[in-house]
């Protein structure tokens, strides 16, 4: 069934599609105009409700999967293309969210306080099924653009931002979308060493038919170092399979540089831009302590909104503060966040400072070393053969 519905969609995109065309989840041709027509899991669904019937099962988790295929955008190149439903949230709930906090302090409080419960509630709630989604690449990217936006409307016809000021916080944000499209790319692939693939390795372990105590526990097992890395890294991979940082993208030897330049780019930019909206709405408070005590700053609805986004890109800033510091820990250690957390489970490794600061000290080559290899590991970097991706 599913080879047939592959091979209509593949004729139907060789006839070519419109803007507003496009193949469905059964291989048919349709229209986004046509979105709410033939929907027989809808109506089913309907039917059973006002009949007070129990649901289906599987009734919800089609409703779902048929919404999410019909809700398109005109495309021309290759027809209507897919709208993934996790983008759509943060575009709704964000600026809801912090109109309702600028209306009075005790909103304020309340908002900004369950803020971050929801965004933790979601993360582990996709981490435990174990689904992508770009629902945090789209409360970054968005929190970014919407706080630049909140800049321009509310903060500059204040009159206290001059050019050059925002001139300043206009190159951070081009800087840091452009750092966050080059970490966007390949992370790389690891290449194995030809001496080290036809190696032979002996392992200690009881046979899984056999008593422990036969040949003394020893089983010799000849097996290459692809085989054994392979099983390793699909090991840690079952295990960090669900685990995406903000980026929706993974980190690593081709991209880790930039990923970096990114957090430092968004941290000076964010950082600059909450100091000169506090000085604008709190002008007789110094801007350390603006944040905690402006007294007349809910008087204006104006005020109040730039002070509540200035609280806000505060708790994204201090996130991300952390993340920074993490990643500079694990680059003075030479040791990465997978290699740290193994490490810690097996119990192998020092830790200091609540688990801060993750010791391995198997790749560490000292302060100097560790930075010289991370700064230089791009340039080793050479591109994937098929050989290699095989």
């Amino acid at each position: 069934m599913k080879k047939q519905a592959k091979k209509e969609q593949k004729e139907v995109e060789e006839e070519g599609l419109c803007c507003c065309e496009y193949v469905n989840r059964h291989g048919e041709r349709s229209h986004i105009a046509a979105c709410c027509c033939d929907c027989e899991d809808l109506d089913d669904a309907c039917d059973r409700f006002f009949k007070r019937e129990p649901q289906k099962p599987e009734s919800l988790s089609q409703i779902a999967t048929v919404v999410s295929d019909r809700i398109r955008v005109p495309w021309l190149w290759g027809g209507a293309q897919k709208l993934d439903l996790s983008i759509v949230p943060p575009l709704i709930l964000l600026p809801a969210l912090l109109h309702l906090a600028a209306l009075h302090f005790l909103l304020g409080i309340v908002v900004l306080m369950a803020l971050p419960g929801l965004v933790l509630w979601y993360y582990y709630f996709t981490h435990r099924k174990k689904g992508r989604t770009l629902f945090f690449l789209s409360l970054a990217l968005f929190s970014l653009a919407y706080m630049y936006y909140l800049f321009i409307w509310e903060v500059l016809p204040r009159g206290d931002v001059g050019r050059v000021e925002l001139v300043a916080v206009t190159s951070g944000v081009i800087l840091t979308l452009l750092a966050l499209l080059h970490t966007k790319r390949d992370p790389g692939v690891v290449r194995l060493d030809n001496d080290d693939v036809h190696s032979t390795v002996t392992y200690y372990a009881p046979l899984p038919d056999r008593d422990s105590s036969f040949n003394g526990g020893r089983q010799e097992v000849s097996q290459t170092a692809a085989s054994r890395a392979g099983s390793t890294e699909q090991e840690g991979a079952e295990l960090e399979s669900s685990r995406r940082n903000w980026i929706n993208n993974c980190v690593g030897q081709a991209n880790h540089r930039s990923f970096l330049l990114t957090l430092v780019f968004f941290l000076f930019t964010s950082l600059y831009g909450i100091s000169l909206a506090l000085q604008s709405v709190c002008p007789r408070q110094n801007v350390l302590t603006a944040l905690l005590y402006c007294p007349g700053v809910y008087n204006q609805y104006s005020t109040a909104l730039c002070f509540t986004c200035a609280w806000y890109s505060s708790m994204v800033t201090g996130g991300l503060l952390h993340l920074l510091l993490v990643q500079l820990i694990n680059i003075s250690h030479n040791v990465t966040e997978r290699e740290a957390r193994a490490a810690l489970r097996e119990k192998t490794a020092r830790s200091a400072y609540w688990g801060l600061v993750v010791d391995t000290g198997v790749y560490t080559q000292g302060l100097r070393g560790n930075w010289s290899e991370f700064i230089s590991m791009g340039d080793k970097l050479k591109p994937a053969s098929p050989a290699d991706l095989v």
